[in-house]
């Protein structure tokens, strides 16, 4: 993973969200699928289905997936918010999110923070200024929790929890890879056709036939992406 956001970052595929680029930066790659062939196959990894299983239920289809990539020392983080005020599910227990730390993330260089036990709680958002399109809300921050995860660990948060990044104050990058997750059977509010629909499991799983037309597979990509970094 690694090697592949480092070469999406130097061909400039990920783009600067802050609205004040010269104090501060936020790259931000959505859609993955389209620019990796390897984080379209991640949510197919039978592990990432087992989890989100036991998590939401079945049958699970993808509906995003992206990265935020947090420049050494002008590093911006992202504000608090929550998916769910993106993706409307009358339920947020009915979505998950999948955070990926690929780089080791502390508390110096912008870790995850989310506040836990109010995700049934209706959060107001506004758009955020610090962002060109990102939009945010208020929390008590004296609850929330700091995710330090090393490089490679998994941090799975429903819809409705209120999570946010900080700034990165270090000499290195941080980067982090966010897929959502929905049980195609309780996905009511969510009608915006824009959000990606990939079939992981249920009648309607293709294996990535139905979607990319020919089958995903996370190990061979895993081998290709170290086969090609060598």
């Amino acid at each position: 993973m690694q090697l592949e956001i480092t070469e999406c970052i130097e061909k400039g595929k990920a783009r600067d969200v802050s609205t004040s680029p010269e104090v501060k930066q936020n790259l931000q790659l959505i859609p993955l699928e389209t620019e990796s062939k390897l984080f379209r196959a991640l949510p197919f990894a039978p592990k990432v289905i087992g989890a989100v299983t036991q998590l939401i239920g079945g049958p699970v289809i993808k509906i995003l997936d992206q990265l935020f990539t947090k420049p050494a020392r002008s590093g911006m983080g992202t504000s608090w918010h929550t998916d769910n005020a993106y993706f409307s599910l009358k339920d947020p227990m009915a979505g998950v999110a999948m955070w990926i730390a690929v780089d080791d993330a502390t508390e110096e260089n912008g870790a995850l923070r989310i506040v836990p036990k109010v995700f049934r709680h209706s959060f107001a958002h506004e758009s955020d200024p610090k962002s060109d399109h990102h939009i945010r809300t208020a929390v008590q921050e004296d609850d929330a929790v700091v995710c330090t995860m090393s490089a490679g660990s998994v941090a799975f948060f429903c819809f409705g929890t209120p999570h946010a990044t900080g700034d990165n104050s270090t000499d290195q990058a941080r980067t982090g890879v966010g897929v959502h997750f929905v049980n195609r059977g309780r996905m009511a509010g969510l009608e915006s056709r824009k959000w990606q629909r990939v079939a992981l499991s249920g009648e309607k799983f293709s294996q990535g036939r139905l979607e990319y037309g020919s089958k995903v597979d996370f190990t061979r990509e895993v081998k290709q992406r170290i086969h090609d970094g060598l």
